[in-house]
C-alpha cells in the first residue's frame, strides 16, 4: 500500500482545555505530533509566569512518556518590559484576543490603541516573542477578519521587527495581506482547507463544522488551499482543534470550536494527494514552522497509509469533524 512519512509535525494552534479535558485530549495530540503551540484562554487566562510553569507541568503529566514539546503562551495584556525578560525563556509567544471575540476570550483586548500597547510591543520585537493574533471584528460575521486587515497593517507597520502571527486565516483578503509586509505570517486549519459556510448551515445546522472565524465563501477556500498547498514559506499548520464536549456543542448556543486533534495529519495526507502535492506537506506541517518560529522540535517519524480509515463517533466524549465518515489514509506507525 502507499505510504508517506512526515518527520517532526508540528501544530501551531492548538486548545487543550484543562483538568478532565486535558487529561484525555492531550494524549491525541502527543501521540503524532511532535510539539504544538498552546493556547492560554483557559479560566482565568494564562497570564503569569507562575501560571505559565504550572499549566506546562499539567500538560506533561497528561502527556505522559510521549515525546511532546508544548510551546507556551501568554494571554496578551499589556506586560511591562521587565516581566517579560522575567517570563521570555518560558514561553514562544504571546496570544492576544479582541475582548468577547471567541471562546474565554472576555479579558481580551477592547481598543486597539497603539500607543497604549507600543511599551508591550516594542518589548517583544525587541525580545523577539512573536505575536500571535486572533484577527476579528465584532462586525458582521461573514466580513470580521477582511475587516480586521486594518488592524494588522497598522500592527506590522508600527512595529516592523514584531514578528505577527495571523492565526487561522479564513478569507482571500487574508491571502492577500500575507506578502505585502515582511514580518506577516500565518496558520492555517485543516478544517478551513475543507469547509465552506455551507458545510455549517447550507442545509441542517452542522454544530461540530461551527468555529471562530466561522468557514468563509468558495473563493476563500480556494485562496487558502492555492498558498497551503504550495507550502508557501509564510504560512504554517496549526489545527485551532478546539474540544468541547458533546452537549456544550449540540446545544442551544454551541460553543465554537472543531476537534481535529486524532485526525489532522489524515486529512492533510488526503487533501495534499488529492492535489497531488504530497511533496509539500512536509513543509507545511514542520518546515515552515521551525523557520518562523526558531524551534528545533522533538524528533518523531509519522508514517502514514493510504488505506480506509473510519473516523471514531467520539474521542473521550468529544466529536471529531467527519465523526463516523470513511477517509483515506490512516497511521501506520510512528517512532
Amino acid at each position: 500500500m502507499k505510504t508517506h512519512t512526515l518527520l517532526m509535525p508540528l501544530d501551531m494552534h492548538l486548545h487543550l482545555r484543562d483538568g478532565v479535558m486535558l487529561e484525555n485530549i492531550a494524549p491525541l495530540t502527543a501521540y503524532s505530533f511532535s510539539g504544538a503551540i498552546i493556547m492560554p484562554n483557559l479560566v482565568p487566562p494564562v497570564c503569569t509566569l507562575k501560571d505559565v510553569k504550572a499549566y506546562k507541568e499539567r500538560i506533561m503529566a497528561a502527556v505522559a512518556n510521549d515525546f511532546f514539546e508544548p510551546y507556551m503562551t501568554l494571554f496578551y495584556k499589556n506586560y511591562d518590559r521587565a516581566f517579560l525578560e522575567d517570563v521570555a525563556e518560558e514561553i514562544t509567544a504571546i496570544k492576544l484576543y479582541p475582548a468577547g471575540i471567541t471562546t474565554n476570550s472576555e479579558d481580551g483586548v477592547s481598543s486597539f490603541d497603539i500607543e497604549e500597547m507600543r511599551p508591550t510591543l516594542e518589548a517583544m520585537s525587541e525580545l523577539e516573542i512573536p505575536l500571535c493574533v486572533h484577527g476579528e471584528t465584532d462586525g458582521f460575521v461573514m466580513d470580521r477578519e477582511a475587516e480586521f486587515m486594518s488592524v494588522y497593517e497598522l500592527l506590522a507597520t508600527s512595529f516592523p521587527k514584531l514578528k505577527i502571527i495571523m492565526e487561522h486565516i479564513t478569507t482571500k483578503a487574508a491571502v492577500d495581506m500575507l506578502d505585502k509586509f515582511e514580518n506577516l505570517h500565518a496558520t492555517i486549519t485543516v478544517h478551513h482547507l475543507l469547509l465552506t459556510l455551507d458545510d455549517v448551515i447550507g442545509g441542517m445546522m452542522m454544530p461540530h463544522n461551527f468555529c471562530k472565524p466561522i468557514a468563509k465563501r468558495p473563493e476563500d477556500l480556494d485562496a487558502l488551499l492555492s498558498i497551503a498547498l504550495e507550502a508557501h514559506p509564510k504560512v504554517m499548520f496549526g489545527s485551532d482543534s478546539a474540544p468541547h464536549p458533546r452537549d456544550k456543542k449540540e446545544s442551544c448556543g454551541c460553543a465554537a470550536g472543531v476537534f481535529t486533534a486524532p485526525i489532522a495529519l489524515q486529512l492533510l495526507c488526503e487533501i495534499f494527494e488529492q492535489y497531488d502535492k504530497l511533496d509539500n506537506l512536509q513543509s507545511f506541517i514542520s518546515d515552515n514552522a521551525q523557520n518562523i518560529y526558531g524551534i528545533c522540535p522533538e524528533f518523531k517519524e509519522v508514517r502514514l497509509q493510504k488505506r480506509e480509515f473510519v473516523i471514531p463517533d467520539t474521542y473521550s466524549g468529544v466529536v471529531p469533524l467527519y465523526a463516523g465518515k470513511t477517509i483515506n489514509w490512516a497511521i501506520q506507525d510512528i517512532e
